[in-house]
């Protein structure tokens, strides 16, 4: 299994937008849930957002609905995140990942290796 990679990163004010992407090997995202975590310094994982190769279902942490969107491009092979009305507190490095089943089950096996977002004024 090739792992995902994710790109899109950087540095933006408190109230910026960013959109990370991520590539999946081929057929990813026809097959199996896929999501965005995130990592800030001093804190635990966090699951951010997942969305299942079914039906397009998507769940979001309490700390970002209604400024973060998942989508997905199944041609492309590609997952994004939508990051609007950005906080200083979702300053993290930001994974995306695979669930081995096509819902969102929490049992991610494949992980990328982060891209970096800092919320900073």
């Amino acid at each position: 299994q090739v792992l995902p990679v994710e790109s899109g990163g950087g540095l933006v004010q408190p109230g910026g937008s960013l959109r990370l992407s991520c590539i999946f090997s081929e057929d990813t995202l026809d097959y199996y849930a896929v999501a965005w975590f995130r990592q800030a310094p001093g804190k635990e994982r966090e699951g951010v957002s997942c969305i299942s190769s079914s039906d397009g279902s998507t769940k979001y942490s309490d700390s970002v609905k209604g400024r973060f969107t998942i989508s997905r491009d199944n041609a492309k092979n590609m997952l994004y995140l939508q990051m609007n009305d950005l906080k200083p507190e979702d300053t993290a490095v930001y994974h995306c990942a695979r669930d081995p089943y096509y819902y969102c089950s929490g049992a991610f096996d494949f992980w990328g290796r982060g891209t970096q977002v800092t919320v900073s004024p």
